[in-house]
Parts: structure tokens; C-alpha cells; sequence
């Protein structure tokens, strides 16, 4: 597991830090990371980096300070460094003196910073850290604006907040972002920003972190497979109640999901029985609750409507002790009655996108994403799944899961309904309700991926079908990795 620290927690650690090491040696370990990164995509661009260019955006703080020290050791490989700085009487002085020792450029004047960035093959952004919020400031704006080579970021792309990931003006599109002595909850809300992320250990002493995220190889380790002494009921046997028979989509989706993510039992019931066992024959389908047999968990909302009926369905398997999966219609039922699920004893996991949330709390999830989903987890005693690129899973009194997708080939109508599929299987074979959902996300943007980068598609936008036809292929590519160190 990965965990993801605030400006708040990294300071703490490095304030500790300090008193272990002697002072400087915290920002030079980072430096010399940073000086690595950019050394590496120099090579990877033009094959050395003897007689390469590089500028640096300094502003002022330790920021810029790793960005100088950073340049002091590329000019000692060869390097040719510019350093702009935006607040010249408050850039780092050891760094900048470093700099200068080692044959580095200053420009003290930003006005001129394009003109002597000019032939640069990549530029450090060193202007702010995790101190830094809001956006850039004019000057830094418009010189970011104007470059068109690649950035690498020093921690965080500036104009980014560490913490919330949240964007509110100009602000840094990095191709890499060095992130040191921890990741950042940036570097997973906001990963689109920050391009490829490498992490450079500097020594921090980090707590348990609240923010986490599954790594993929524990994903795949934690996957229900059947053992020697298995049989169809003890993997887990899953309802579904979805759809209908006049919008059957969302029925094939959620239940052709469950189907695909165990190798226990799926049951489904509602009126689009018939287009669901002409996809799926396994699936034991009954038109109504009382005939449906026994299950371990249920899946209730894609499709299922909102009228009366429907919410006395939900109101009937909310009332069961079993694990219950509530998405789509689901959500917008418990929103006009939220008393149908607090105060459930058993796992009920809540899968909203942000006009879901809103209809569930009366208000968006706003920038810090992070709050707002576990708000909801600890108000309503539920777990919470909030989709997203970066899709967040809060349970009461743990700490939030992230999972970065790392695209957008899942924005698309149908595939929350895989999702919910997904998730309720794991429940049905007894994994804990936070694993599950986080668990289910991982694979199911790894299926989203598999699909757009098919030979079908190309690299294309895909819709839900080709998502859940790669959904066996991205759990094997999972059980396959292997274990994180």
C-alpha cells in the first residue's frame, strides 16, 4: 500500500528529519534526485546530456533552493543551466551560490526569462513547494505559458494545492514531477498535472498515512479464486437488481460484471431476465425478491428506477443483513430517504459520481474531495466510493483510499455499472467493504485500459462492452504481477 501525506504531515516529518542530519543535507539528497530525473530525460530525449540546456524557474523558499542545488550538479556534468529568478532578493543563498560556483547562469530579471530560456531542452519548476497556494502570480503565469518544452517539477507542479490537488488559475503542466521524501495527495488528485512521478526517499519518518492507495500486485494477491475445496455457493453468490425490460443495458452490464470478476453464483432479478440469460446463460434469473434464493450480497440501482416499487425493493434488501452495493437509481432513492440505510449494521457501500454526491449531501464534493467523501463515510456510517480519474473510498474511521486511474478511458455511459458488478462479487466472497470497492476500481480501470489500447480500438475512446469483455483479462494481468517490495 502507498500512502499519500499532507503539507502538515511532510513538514512534521522533516522538522524530525532535521534533527538527525546536518543542515543542508535534506535538500541536497533531494537535489541529487532531482539532478537524476532531469539527467535521465535528457538522455531519453537526445541520447547524452554533455552540451545540454536547462532552465530553472527558481522562486523563493526551499523550492527553489532543491531547483539551484539541482543545477549546481547538472553544470558539473556538462550541463548548461539558466536559472531565472522570480523573487531575486529571496532566492535560496546556499543554493544559488552553489549554482554560480559550478558555472551556472543567473537571470534576475523574469521579464527576460523567456529570452534566456530560449533553446532549453527541459525546464525545472522550482517556483513554489507544499507551501505554495493558489495560482501562479502573473509573472510566473505568463512565463510558464510560454514555454513549450517539457517541465519537470520540483515536489509539485506549482499553482497545484498539495492537498486538495484543487486548480483554481494558471498553474504547472509537468511532463515528470520528482516528488521528495513522500508522496503527496497531489500526486494522486491532480496525477494529470504531474506527468510520471518518481519518488526520491530523503530520509522523512512518515505516520500511517490517511490517504492510501492499493498497490496493483496486492490487488491481484487479494483476488477471490476458487481452492481445492470450493464450490459455487462458497465463493460467493451475488444479486443483482438492475434494470429493465425496457432498458435492459444496465442489467447486462452490472450482472455480466459479477459474473466476470468470481466463479461463484450470480442471481439476478428485475424484468430483463431474458436479454441478461441471452448474454450470460450461467445467471439464475427470477422476475422478483421473493423467488430470487439465497445470496451472499446484492448489487440494487443501475436502471432499476425511481418510483415507488423500486424504492420498496431497495427498502426490502436495505432491511436484509447482507453486504448491499447501492449506485445509480439506488443513490437518487436514498437521497429523497436517507434513513433507508443509516443505521445498517451490515456493509453497505455507496458508489455516487459528483452529481450523485450532491444529490446525497446537497452540495458538490468541491476541491478537497478527500474531505467531503469521508465527511459522508462518517455521517452516514457507510462506505463510500466517489468516482473520478482519481476515484476515492472512504469507510468510518479508516483511511481514505485512492484509486489514480491513470486516464479517462472509463468516462463512459455503462461503466458504472460494470463497477457495481465488480464490487458487489468481492463482497459476495467476503472481502471487506473498503478492499472491495478500492480493489474493484483497480481492476476496472486496468480493463478500461486493456480495452482503449486493443487492437479493436487503437488507442480509442471505448464504450462500457469492450470494458467488461477485458475485465477476466485485466484480473489475470493483476494475479500476474508480482509482489511489491
Amino acid at each position: 500500500m502507498s500512502g499519500y501525506y499532507t503539507a502538515d504531515e511532510v513538514r512534521a516529518a522533516e522538522a524530525e528529519l532535521f534533527t538527525r542530519v546536518s543542515a543542508g543535507a535534506p535538500m541536497r539528497r533531494a537535489a541529487y534526485g532531482l539532478a537524476t530525473v532531469v539527467a535521465a530525460e535528457l538522455r531519453s530525449r537526445s541520447g547524452g546530456i554533455a552540451g545540454r540546456k536547462v532552465g530553472l524557474l527558481v522562486g523563493s523558499g526551499d523550492n527553489g533552493g532543491d531547483a539551484l542545488w539541482a543545477g549546481s550538479m547538472l553544470c558539473r556534468r556538462g550541463v548548461a543551466v539558466t536559472a531565472v529568478l522570480l523573487k531575486p532578493e529571496r532566492a535560496h543563498t546556499a543554493g544559488l551560490a552553489a549554482l554560480r560556483r559550478a558555472g551556472g547562469r543567473v537571470c534576475a530579471e523574469p521579464a527576460a526569462a523567456l529570452a534566456e530560456l530560449a533553446g532549453a531542452d527541459v525546464v525545472v519548476d522550482g517556483i513554489v513547494g507544499i507551501s505554495g497556494r493558489g495560482s501562479l502570480r502573473a509573472a510566473a503565469a505568463g512565463i510558464v505559458a510560454g514555454l513549450t518544452v517539457p517541465i519537470i517539477a520540483a515536489d509539485l507542479p506549482s499553482g497545484v494545492d498539495p492537498d486538495t490537488g484543487a486548480v483554481d488559475g494558471p498553474a504547472v503542466q509537468a511532463a515528470v514531477t520528482v516528488a521528495f521524501g513522500a508522496r503527496k495527495p497531489v500526486h494522486a488528485l491532480a496525477a494529470s498535472r504531474c506527468g510520471r512521478i518518481v519518488l526520491v526517499p530523503i530520509g522523512l519518518r512518515l505516520p500511517a498515512p490517511q490517504l492510501a492507495a492499493l498497490d496493483p500486485a496486492e490487488v491481484g494477491a487479494g483476488w477471490p479464486v476458487p481452492g481445492a475445496e470450493d464450490d459455487k455457493y462458497t465463493q460467493g453468490v451475488v444479486g443483482v437488481h438492475a434494470g429493465s425490460e425496457t432498458y435492459p443495458g444496465a442489467a447486462v452490464l452490472c450482472t455480466g460484471a459479477a459474473v466476470a470478476a468470481t466463479s461463484g453464483m450470480v442471481r439476478y432479478v428485475g424484468t430483463a431476465g431474458r436479454a441478461v440469460l441471452a448474454q450470460y446463460p450461467e445467471v439464475i434469473a427470477t422476475p422478483d425478491l421473493a423467488a430470487t434464493g439465497r445470496v451472499q450480497s446484492w448489487i440494487f440501482g443501475p436502471g432499476s428506477g425511481t418510483d415507488r416499487s423500486a424504492r420498496d425493493r431497495l427498502a426490502e434488501i436495505l432491511a436484509t443483513d447482507l453486504p448491499v452495493v447501492v449506485d445509480a437509481d439506488g443513490l437518487t432513492l436514498l437521497a429523497q430517504q436517507p434513513e433507508l440505510v443509516r443505521g445498517r449494521r451490515a456493509a453497505t457501500v455507496l458508489t455516487p459520481h459528483a452529481g450523485e454526491f450532491a444529490r446525497l449531501t446537497g452540495r458538490e464534493p468541491g476541491p478537497d474531495r478527500v474531505a467531503a467523501v469521508r465527511e459522508l463515510a462518517e455521517t452516514w456510517q457507510v462506505t463510500v466510493l466517489l468516482k473520478g480519474r482519481a476515484t476515492l473510498i472512504a469507510e468510518p474511521g479508516r483511511p481514505v483510499l485512492v484509486n489514480e486511474a491513470g486516464g479517462s478511458w472509463a468516462a463512459t455511459a455503462g461503466a458504472g455499472d460494470v463497477l457495481s458488478g465488480v464490487i458487489g462479487a468481492l463482497l459476495a466472497a467476503g472481502r471487506e467493504p473498503g478492499w472491495a470497492a478500492a480493489a474493484a476500481a483497480r481492476a476496472h480501470a486496468t480493463a478500461a485500459d486493456i480495452a482503449a489500447h486493443s487492437v479493436e480500438s487503437g488507442a480509442a475512446p471505448i464504450s462500457a462492452g469492450p470494458l467488461l469483455r477485458h475485465l477476466r483479462q485485466a484480473i489475470a494481468h493483476l494475479r500476474a504481477l508480482p509482489p511489491s517490495r
